[in-house]
Order: structure tokens, then C-alpha cells, then sequence
């Protein structure tokens, strides 16, 4: 082929030399034949448009080394990983003309559909085609919807349908998932490990014997593999190198025969074992709690007894020790070294060293207290005492070696001795006289600190002490003698006023006070107000009382402006109730009033603070005050009317109430304080003739709808009928006169009559939500459950946002049976209103059993501090039987709200059936003080009719006894 392609001129593949450039000359002398026949077109350029081969046919075609080699149909793919049906070229190839021609056959014909596949797939795409595709997608999608909704539907309820037969095992456990938020750490951790799944021989491995090797074996083999650098004593015998000559190989002298690398330390050897040994021990622990069948920390107790304890490394040790000696021999007169040194030894368990090193340094430093300190702190008892003595020779006025040895000595005699010989070197030290004078007997601790002031003249304390210790004359002298000494101190004086209290000069207290702050003041001292203060609660919680409140007198409106005064003062009264000061918190109201003494919020606030700490007469005379100043303030009046009535006298309330109403004619409040005293004391006739002298000169809607109550509590139906229709003339917006007008007719069966007065009282108060709950309740009491369900979604539409009636509309439901339309509508109530406590606590407990505690939950979620969800989850502790949780949610939710009459029935109710005697009455007594007036069971009882007479207590009882524990 070459030969032909050089005769031709190049190849036909390739199109040859386009240009035919001059083929060189051979020289060899054998062609030189040739050379004289040479072709006229060689060496020559080809003509315009010439293409070699072009005449014989050579253009065009292709050769193997253009495509490669050949590839059989059965040859396998380049992919290894071809699917079946594709793992040969073959193969590939029949599929892609497969993929290329249309199948037309009769067999993929539909009549309907027509050919499976596209006719026109291989045809142009065009603008119409897009258009029509569009317009059936269209349709399509049009379609589609028409369905969607009924096809949504089906779908859903299959899904329902299949996870209530198949429930998700996440659904299942969600309950009790949410109680893994209670599982507290130890808890945790005492989880058992899941089962080993290992087999027995993996599981119960073969214990490896382990053989102690000698120490003689390492001896033997440490040098295994170094060079010899020394000759063998053997070979030196008896090779002629032993010589009898000083100074020869064989040398007695130290330092001829030293093994250089042979010598064995043992310790690191131990130390070594002893670290392996806690590994192993520290491998067999077990990863949860650290607890094993082997107990490392006990088995290494007797190891570590013989090994000194130190965290440190055995490296870091050494290294300190080598820069303290270093810092030792540097600066031996340095105390601190000495001791670090000492303390080192003593933590690396090497104590006698430690006390060699310390004993060194009292040598090198006999000044320094801290090392004769720290030396007889490590001597054992009798060489402490030595060292101790040694130390007050070099050092005979430090205080801290005087008493490091009077805590050395354990007889008192001995420690009393050692105290006053210091005294005698030391005696301005007011710490040495404290200690020595805590060891005497008082006559002989007094004639002490006669001396002791003597010496320390400026110590407070010492002063103080003498003078408690004297009598009152004695004592006074000393006070007088202190401030002398000591014109600064305000401890002094108060301790003087103090003194005369406690002998009944009170007079004197105020004076000793007042010149106090003059002579502080005079002496450049300034006068903090809260030290005073402060000062004033220890000497009321002394017994001090005077003191006490003069001191107040004196500093309360010390560094305050006035505009802040009565703030200021309210709140340190606060303070001083909050720490148990109640003398201090008297005197800041009685100061407060005095300054204040037309303020009636000042009176409140001291009336409130004597009815909860003072006494009952202590609040009359208060209130009496009180009245005076602020003759206007109603509620100050009947706070002193309400306490003598409670405390049984009838006629001294009587009087103030009649002065009550000359200071504040006409008043709506003191008539009706005055009628209640006349009715509760059984006096009808007065009441009556009180309330009609009110509702001829002071007529308002209260006194009205008490003059109905009082006719109708006495079963006076007519009069009371009368006078609630004349009521209605003036006031017919007052939602609680048609009220009772419904609830007398209701009372008297006419249920009609009852019906048209609630309808009325609802034209003119729609807004009434218990107008609504009445008429609603009449008739589903008569039985028309349709009528009531309508006038309750009345109610809803006019008053939107209004919890109480969705409850009365979920409970309609409830009772009615419809438990599925109550769950409903309670759905729809805590989405109009997400925070409303008393829905959220109704819808606990409208779940089933198992879902109460997730839905509590989710109720403290949305309303964390209502009381009837507290009242709500406590109840269901209670149905529970979780006692103690459930005493604790009753408190929590008294405390929170404690107005709340329900949440007492609940507690007392749950007292009487778990809690003791005293309990119970706990309880009682609590809610007496409390008075509570809300609730709604409460409210059915203490409104009742026949119930107007009852105290707290009883309608307590009572309520209690209505409640069953259904829930």
C-alpha cells in the first residue's frame, strides 16, 4: 500500500500533499538508472483544483484506523453494568431501531384511542400543535378539578379509615412519650444496657494468666542490644591486665567499674505496674454508672497507700523540686520557697523531708511568720510546741503565733496562760483580748475589759462588751467613756438609748437619739439612712421597741425629696413587714401620717397593716384617727363599723355608721352597710325603714335591688314583685333587677311571666351574659332543648369573644347526651377564645381518661396563671390519687386567686376526704379571711335564697357537700 501511495502521489484517505511539495532526491548510487526516466510531474506544483485520486475513484472512503476495529453483534457492551437486553452490541442496536420505527400493527390499535404510540412523533412541532396542547391541558386540568374535591375526600376518609385499623406505632405511644419529659437524669442513667448480642465465646472470654516477672529478668535483659563499654572482670584476671599497681584496671577506688546504663529504677518500674493496673481496672468499668464487679477505686487503695497521692506527673514533680531548690540557693533568706518547698514533700507523701526543709527554712528566715506558721503546722504535737515557743523568741509581738499556740494547747488553763503571757507583749491587739476574755467566766471577763479598753480604746466592740457585762450605772459611765474615745460610732449610741430603755428611762431614748445624729453630724460622719434602718430591725427584733422607733423618727426623711417621700416610705414599711420588723413598720406609718395626715391611701395602707399584724384594738384606735383626718373616706368608716360588729358590738357600729352618715350624707355605701348591720343582727323592721329613708333621699339601682332582695329573702313575694316593678321604671338597664324578677317568678312556677322578664330584661341589657344564661337554662328546664340551643347562638352572635357562653353551650350539649356536638363546639369555643381559662379547664376534662394529662398541658400552655386551669389540674391529681401533687395545685391556685369560692369547696372537699383534722380547719380558716364572693358554684349557693343568713364558713360546708367527685 506505501509503494502505491508514493507512486500515486498520497494517500486517497487523506487527500495526500495538497500542495505536492518536492520529493527529495535519492542519492544512492544504484538509482541512478531511474533518475534519467524521471515522470515530468514530479518536483512540479499541482494545477488549480486538483484532488489526488479524484480520477481513479480514491476519494471519500474510510479506513479502520478512522473507526477502530470491528465490533461483533455478540461483542459485550463498554457498560459493565448494562441491564439484561443491553449487555450486547447487538442487542443495543435492535433496540434503537425499535426506538426509531413506529409500531403500526393492528395488534396496537384501540378504536377509541387509536395507536398506543404518537403517529406524527417524528413529524415537525408547530406553532397550532403548542395551541391545541395547551387547550387540552386546559380541559384536562378543568376536569380534573370538577373531581378534586370528592376525590380529596375519599382519599382522606381511606386514610382515616386505614390508621384507625393501622395506627402509627408514634401515634400509639404519644402519651407516654410526653412523660419522658419527667424522667430526671438519674433516672436516665440508671436505663439497664440492652442485651449483649454477641455470642459465648466473644461474650465469656478465656481469662488471660497473667505471670509476675521477676525483677531479676529485666536486670538481666536491660542491656540486651548495647555495647559493651566496660572490660569483663574475668577476662581482665586472666588476661595479664590485673596488676597490683595503684591506678590499674583493677582498681579498688569508686569510679573504675560504675555500670553506666545498668542500673535498675525501681520506682518507675512500680509506678509503671500501677498505671497499667488502672487501665485495666478503668476497661472492665462499666460505660453507664462507672460500676463493675471489680471496684478500681477500692482495689487500688492499698497500692495507693504505699504510692504518695499527688495529681501531678512524676516529671512535673521533679521539675518543681529542681526550681525551688534552684530559687532556694538563689534567695535562702526568701520565706515563700521555703514553704512551697515544704508543702511539695508534704503532697508527694515525703513529710519528714517536708519538716527537714521547713525546720531549714526557720533557720534561714527566723522573721518570717508564715514559715514558723507553716513549721509548726507539720511537727506532730510536743515538737509544734517546741517550734511554737522557738518562734515567739525570734518573734515576740505576732498575734497569728500567740494564737497558733493557744489552739496547740487542749487544756483551758494552758490556753488562758498562753493568752495573757501574750497579752503582756502584745497588748493593743484587740483580736488576742477577744479570744482570751470568750475563755473567762463574766465577773473575771469583765475585769478583763476593764483592762482591754484601757489598751484598745478605739475598739467598738470591746466597749460594748464591758458595758453589757456592768450594771446600768457602771454602764453608763463606760458608754460615755466610749463616745469619748470613739465620737464616730453609732453603735454606741444606739447600744446607750438601748440601755435606758431596758430601764425604763423612755424619755431619755428619744434625746440619746436625736443627739446621736447632731454629734455624728459634728464629727464629719454621714448618716446612712439604710444602716439605720437596718440598725432599727435588730433592735425591734431585740425587744427594743422605743429604740427602735425613735431611730426611725430620727433617719426617715434623712436624704429624701419630698415629692418621693410618701413612695419612699411605703416601701420601707414593706421592707421592714417583709423582714419581720413590725415595730419598725408601726413607726414609719405612724411618721408617714403625721407628715400625711389627709391622705387617705396612707391610712389604708397602716388600716391594712393593723387588721393583718395588729390587734383589734390597735385598728379601732387607727381607724378612729383616721376618720378625723379623712372624714370623707367611706371605707375607712365602715372598716371601723365592720370591726365592731365583728367583735359582737352591735351599737358602737350602730354610732359610727350614724357618724359615718353625718360626715357623708347620702351616701350609697354606709346605707347599705347599715342596713346590712340591721339585717344580719335580725332587726327587719329598721332595715326596712332604712332602706326606704334611702330610697327616698339617696334612690339609686343598688338600693333598690337590695330593698327587692330583703322583701324577697323574707318571703315577702308581693312586695318585693312591687317594688322591683317600680324599680324597673327608673333603672330598667340594671341587668340584676330583671333578673330577680325573673328568678321570683321562676320561684313562683310561672314560668311564662319568667320567660317575658328575661326576654325584656335582654331588650334593654343585651350585653347581660347572665340574663342569657338564665333564660337559656328556664328553657332547657322545661324541656325545650331546641329553643335554649337557639337563644345561646344568640347570645354568641350579639356577645362574640365571650367564654361563659360557649361553656353554657358546650354543657347544654353535654347534658343533652350529644357528647360528639360538645367536643365539636368546644373546638370552635378555644379558637375564638384561645385564652380562656374556665374552656380550657371544661375541655380536660371532656377528654377521655388517657388524654386529660396532654391536654392539662396544653391548657397551662395558653392560660399558665388561670385559676381554673390550677383548679383544673389539681382535680385531676386528685382523680388520680396524687395526693401530695394535688394538695399542692389547691394551694398554688388559693394563693393565685383567692377570691375564687369554687377553688375553697374543691380544697375543703379534698381536705375531708384525705387530709387531718387540722388540715380541714386550716383551710376553713383560711377561706373565712379570704371572702371569697365568685365562682360559680359558689355563687349558686351564697345567692340562694334560703342561704342570705349563712357566714362563710357554712355556705364552705355546704358547697363542699354539693360537689361529687364525678370528674
Amino acid at each position: 500500500i506505501s509503494a502505491y501511495n508514493t507512486a500515486s502521489g498520497g494517500t486517497g484517505g487523506t487527500g495526500g500533499t495538497a500542495g505536492g511539495a518536492p520529493a527529495m532526491p535519492l542519492a544512492s548510487p544504484l538509482m541512478g538508472g531511474l533518475n534519467k526516466k524521471k515522470k515530468p510531474f514530479l518536483g512540479v506544483p499541482a494545477p488549480l483544483g486538483y484532488v489526488p485520486g479524484l480520477g481513479r475513484g480514491a476519494t471519500g472512503f474510510t479506513t479502520r484506523s478512522d473507526i477502530g476495529p470491528a465490533r461483533d453483534a455478540n461483542d459485550p457492551v463498554d457498560d459493565r453494568h448494562a441491564p439484561p437486553g443491553k449487555r450486547t452490541v447487538g442487542d443495543q442496536m435492535k433496540k434503537n431501531q425499535e426506538d426509531e420505527e413506529e409500531d403500526l400493527n393492528d395488534t396496537n390499535y384501540d378504536e377509541f384511542n387509536g395507536y398506543a404510540g404518537s403517529l406524527f412523533s417524528s413529524g415537525p412541532y408547530e406553532k397550532d400543535d403548542e395551541e391545541a396542547d395547551a387547550i387540552y391541558a386546559a380541559l384536562d386540568k378543568r376536569m380534573d378539578e370538577r373531581r378534586k374535591e370528592r376525590r380529596e375526600l375519599r382519599e382522606k376518609e381511606e386514610i382515616e379509615k386505614y390508621r384507625m385499623e393501622r395506627p402509627k406505632i408514634q401515634q400509639q405511644f404519644s402519651d407516654l412519650k410526653r412523660k419522658l419529659a419527667e424522667v430526671t437524669e438519674d433516672e436516665w442513667l440508671s436505663i439497664p444496657e440492652v442485651g449483649d448480642a454477641r455470642n459465648k465465646r466473644q461474650r465469656n472470654p478465656r481469662h488471660e494468666k497473667l505471670t509476675p516477672v521477676p525483677d531479676s529478668f529485666f536486670a538481666k535483659h536491660l542491656q540486651t542490644g548495647e555495647n559493651h563499654t566496660s572490660v569483663d572482670p574475668l577476662q581482665g584476671q586472666f588476661s595479664g591486665l590485673a596488676t597490683s599497681f595503684p591506678g590499674g584496671l583493677n582498681t579498688p577506688y569508686p569510679g573504675g567499674m560504675t555500670p553506666e546504663a545498668g542500673e535498675l529504677d525501681m520506682r518507675k518500674i512500680g509506678q509503671a505496674r500501677n498505671t497499667l493496673m488502672d487501665m485495666r481496672l478503668s476497661q472492665v468499668s462499666d460505660s453507664v454508672s462507672g460500676q463493675t464487679v471489680v471496684d478500681p477505686k477500692g482495689y487500688l487503695t492499698d497500692l495507693n497507700s504505699m504510692i504518695p497521692t499527688h495529681g501531678g506527673d512524676i516529671s512535673d514533680i521533679k521539675k518543681a523540686r529542681l526550681l525551688l531548690k534552684s530559687v532556694r540557693e538563689t534567695n535562702p533568706h526568701h520565706p515563700p520557697a521555703w514553704i512551697a518547698s515544704a508543702r511539695l514533700e508534704e503532697v508527694t507523701g515525703k513529710l519528714q523531708v517536708a519538716r527537714n526543709l521547713i525546720m531549714k527554712g526557720t533557720e534561714m528566715c527566723p522573721k518570717s511568720e508564715d514559715v514558723w506558721l507553716e513549721a509548726a503546722r507539720l511537727q506532730p504535737g510536743d515538737t509544734a510546741k517546741a517550734v511554737v515557743a522557738q518562734a515567739v523568741r525570734h518573734l515576740p509581738q505576732s498575734v497569728r503565733i500567740y494564737i497558733s499556740a493557744a489552739e496547740l494547747e487542749t487544756d483551758i488553763r494552758a490556753k488562758k496562760r498562753v493568752l495573757r503571757k501574750a497579752l503582756e507583749n502584745v497588748s493593743k491587739s484587740v483580736r488576742l483580748w477577744k479570744i482570751a476574755v470568750e475563755l473567762e467566766e463574766p465577773e473575771d471577763a469583765r475585769i478583763m475589759l476593764s483592762r482591754a479598753v484601757e489598751c484598745c480604746p478605739t475598739s467598738v466592740e470591746l466597749w460594748l462588751a464591758l458595758a453589757r457585762l456592768e450594771t446600768y450605772e457602771n454602764a453608763r459611765r463606760v458608754l460615755n467613756k466610749a463616745r469619748e474615745n470613739i465620737p464616730t460610732d453609732r453603735h454606741i449610741w444606739i447600744t446607750a438609748a438601748k440601755l435606758e430603755e431596758a430601764n425604763g428611762n423612755t424619755q431619755m431614748v428619744e434625746k440619746i437619739i436625736d443627739r446621736a445624729i447632731t454629734s455624728l453630724r459634728a464629727n464629719g460622719v454621714e448618716i446612712n439612712r439604710e444602716q439605720w434602718i437596718q440598725d432599727a430591725e435588730e433592735c425591734d427584733k431585740a425587744g427594743s421597741v422605743a429604740t427602735c422607733q425613735a431611730v426611725i423618727r430620727a433617719v426617715i426623711g434623712i436624704g429624701i425629696e419630698e415629692e418621693d417621700c410618701k413612695h419612699t416610705w411605703m416601701e420601707d414599711a414593706d421592707s421592714c413587714v417583709s423582714h419581720g420588723a413590725l415595730e419598725c413598720a408601726r413607726a414609719i406609718y405612724a411618721h408617714a401620717l403625721q407628715v400625711f395626715p389627709s391622705k387617705k391611701s396612707v391610712w389604708l395602707r397602716a388600716a391594712y397593716f393593723e387588721k393583718n399584724h395588729g390587734t383589734r384594738e390597735s385598728l379601732e384606735a387607727l381607724l378612729q384617727r383616721a376618720v378625723a383626718h379623712c372624714p370623707k373616706a367611706e371605707v375607712l368608716w365602715l372598716m371601723g363599723a365592720k370591726s365592731k360588729w365583728l367583735a359582737g358590738d352591735v351599737p358602737a357600729a350602730r354610732s359610727i355608721l350614724a357618724l359615718a352618715f353625718q360626715a357623708n350624707p347620702n351616701s350609697e355605701e354606709i346605707w347599705l352597710a347599715a342596713v346590712k348591720l340591721e339585717s344580719e343582727n335580725n332587726e327587719y323592721e329598721r332595715a326596712r325603714r332604712l332602706l326606704a329613708k334611702a330610697r327616698s333621699s339617696a334612690p339609686t339601682a343598688r338600693v333598690f335591688m337590695k330593698s327587692v332582695r330583703l322583701e324577697w329573702v323574707l318571703g315577702n313575694i308581693e312586695a318585693a314583685q312591687e317594688l322591683c316593678t317600680e324599680a324597673l321604671k327608673h333603672y330598667e338597664d340594671f341587668p340584676k333587677l330583671w333578673m330577680m324578677r325573673g328568678q321570683i317568678e321562676e320561684q313562683s312556677e310561672n314560668i311564662d311571666k319568667a320567660r317575658e322578664a328575661y326576654n325584656q330584661g335582654l331588650k334593654k341589657c343585651p350585653h347581660s351574659m347572665s340574663l342569657w344564661l338564665l333564660l337559656s337554662r328556664l328553657e332547657e328546664r322545661v324541656g325545650q332543648l331546641t329553643r335554649a340551643r337557639a337563644i345561646l347562638e344568640k347570645a354568641r352572635l350579639k356577645n362574640p369573644q365571650t367564654p361563659e357562653i360557649w361553656l353554657e353551650s358546650v354543657r347544654l350539649e353535654y347534658r343533652a347526651g350529644l357528647k360528639n356536638i360538645a367536643n365539636t363546639l368546644m373546638a370552635k369555643a378555644l379558637q375564638e377564645c384561645p385564652n380562656s381559662g374556665i374552656l380550657w379547664a371544661e375541655a380536660v376534662f371532656l377528654e377521655a381518661r388517657p388524654q386529660r394529662k396532654t391536654k392539662s398541658v396544653d391548657a397551662l400552655k395558653k392560660c399558665e396563671h388561670d385559676p381554673h386551669v390550677l383548679l383544673a389540674v389539681a382535680k385531676l391529681f386528685w382523680s388520680e390519687r396524687k395526693i401530695t401533687k394535688a394538695r399542692e395545685w389547691f394551694l398554688r391556685t388559693v394563693k393565685i386567686e383567692p377570691d375564687l369560692g369554687d377553688a375553697w369547696a374543691f380544697f375543703y372537699k379534698f381536705e375531708l376526704q384525705h387530709g387531718t383534722e387540722e388540715q380541714q380547719q386550716e383551710v376553713k380558716k383560711r377561706c373565712e379571711n379570704a371572702e371569697p364572693r365568685h365562682g360559680e358554684l359558689w355563687c349558686a349557693e351564697s345567692k340562694h335564697v334560703l342561704n342570705w343568713q349563712k357566714n362563710i364558713g357554712e355556705i364552705l360546708v355546704l358547697v363542699a357537700s354539693k360537689i361529687k367527685n364525678t370528674f
